[in-house]
């Protein structure tokens, strides 16, 4: 999957697709924003040719959008710009079927250049190649694998109003209750996860194991290990895709949501990674168990710029209810071995499969954009030759002297607006865009009053 690939190439591509695909009556051409909410148009059959040759015009705003899909007037892409069309071209090796709707259905990512072919800042896929652009230069790729957790919800909310598991079609009852890594509590929908795995198979995501998680309907599922992180992203928001669809197949919702409930488990998007030289060898692994000197400056980078990239982890108001003491979600910006209390560990096993499993981020982040902040942050330790200092053993919540990570999206956006070093890899343009997106939700969440605040107050003070 090369975004760099002629428009040519996707006409070919689409043109191959369409002889073998003579069903299909209408193409979805995507594109991931920058809260990684997949936007685009519908194109019938007739006109995909041409749009896969010459590509999709839409508004560069689309990357300054809210989470509502308002614009975001102070990224400097809307007004000042005259809001302005780019030009989306295909990404080749992502058109597929999408076998849960009910009209014959494909799908395509896109990918927006500028009118003279340049790619276009703001897209995110841009900002993870820039990124990746710098370990290319080193000679080292980085090797990502990606686990995503998430709820299965009914369709219709409890009474008040808040979501609630759905009835198991197996045995006609809700999950209030879970055994993490419980082979019954899969069972229960069997049918929803075979349809997962068939999607899956059917779009080429290279998907792996699947648990269940610490909470009531709550699951993961792992994708493969991937020497592109770009498509492993793409893989990541397609999976997204998958398992909304599949759930909508049986009468349910699945969300992503990092906090859906109050008092359990949140969702988060775990990464591993590691880093290979010209000759495909991990430079992680030394052959210790502790991992070579190129693995603690990637960590002693990570760890260095964790609390400025924080809000690409935690995007929003909603993402740092994650953050508690006592929960698997890291509060500071540790490290260690083998140890899940950490916000980076490095899991025990061969040490030819020395890595990094970085745990911050929530299943509601921009996949695109934390494999951004998580590799700049490693190739700026790799870069300075920056020591991480002693590995967390035991429980990371009760350390002292450690950097703690920002508790609220204010704090984080504050910390991120002071950074030196993220305009200095992302962009200024970047850095100015996504601060604009990220305060114009909090500013409006800050806006609301919330049921508890009239439970609390409207007749009590």
């Amino acid at each position: 999957m090369n975004a760099n690939a002629t428009p040519a190439t996707a006409r070919e591509e689409v043109e191959q697709f369409l002889q073998l695909h003579p069903d299909i009556e209408v193409f979805e051409m995507l594109i991931p924003d920058t809260n990684g909410v997949l936007r685009g148009k519908w194109i019938p059959r007739s006109a995909v040719t041409r749009f896969a040759e010459h590509g999709m015009r839409m508004p560069a705003s689309v990357f300054a959008l809210d989470i509502w899909g308002n614009d975001v007037l102070e990224s400097g892409i809307v007004l000042e710009t005259g809001d302005r069309d780019s030009v989306c071209m295909p990404v080749p090796g992502s058109l597929t079927l999408v076998p849960w709707l009910r009209r014959p259905t494909a799908q395509m990512l896109m990918t927006m250049r500028e009118p003279d072919g340049a790619p276009f800042f703001g897209d995110p896929r841009y900002v993870l190649a820039s990124v990746l652009a710098r370990f290319a230069e080193m000679g080292l790729t980085p090797v990502v694998a990606l686990e995503l957790e998430f709820y299965l919800l009914d369709r219709e909310a409890a009474a008040d109003g808040s979501p609630q598991p759905p009835i198991s079609p197996s045995n006609s009852r809700r999950q209030w209750t879970s055994q993490v890594y419980g082979i019954d509590e899969l069972h229960e929908f069997e049918d929803f996860f075979d349809a997962v795995s068939r999607a899956c198979a059917l779009q080429n995501l290279p998907v792996d194991t699947t648990v269940a998680e610490q909470a009531p309907s709550q699951f993961e599922i792992n994708l493969k290990h991937q020497p592109d992180a770009i498509l492993a992203a793409d893989n990541a928001v397609l999976l997204k895709r998958v398992i909304k669809g599949a759930a909508q197949q049986y009468q349910m919702a699945a969300t992503f949501m990092a906090k859906p409930y109050g008092e359990l488990a949140g969702n988060g998007m775990h990464i591993h990674f590691s880093l290979l030289d010209q000759q495909g060898r991990n430079v992680f692994d030394d052959g210790s168990h502790q991992g070579s000197p190129l693995l603690r400056h990637a960590i002693a980078g990570m760890v260095t710029t964790m609390r400025e990239t924080m809000c690409f982890y935690a995007p929003n108001t909603n993402s740092f209810r994650r953050f508690q003491p006592g929960s698997h979600a890291p509060i500071a910006a540790t490290w260690g071995y083998d140890n899940r209390s950490t916000a980076l560990r490095i899991p025990s096993g061969d040490t030819n499969a020395m890595r990094v499993e970085h745990r911050v981020a929530g299943a509601d982040a921009n996949p695109y954009l934390a494999l951004a902040a998580m590799l700049g942050g490693a190739w700026h330790g790799i870069v300075n030759r920056l020591d991480p200092g002693e590995p967390t053993s035991g429980n990371a919540h009760e350390c002292e002297h450690v950097p703690m990570l920002p508790t609220a999206l204010k704090h984080a956006l504050e910390i991120f607006d002071r950074s030196v070093w993220l305009p200095q890899v992302f962009g200024e343009s970047y850095h100015q865009l996504y601060s604009a997106c990220r305060w114009q939700e909090l500013e409006k969440f800050g806006r609301q009053v919330t049921p508890l605040e009239y439970e609390s107050y409207l007749r009590t003070v």
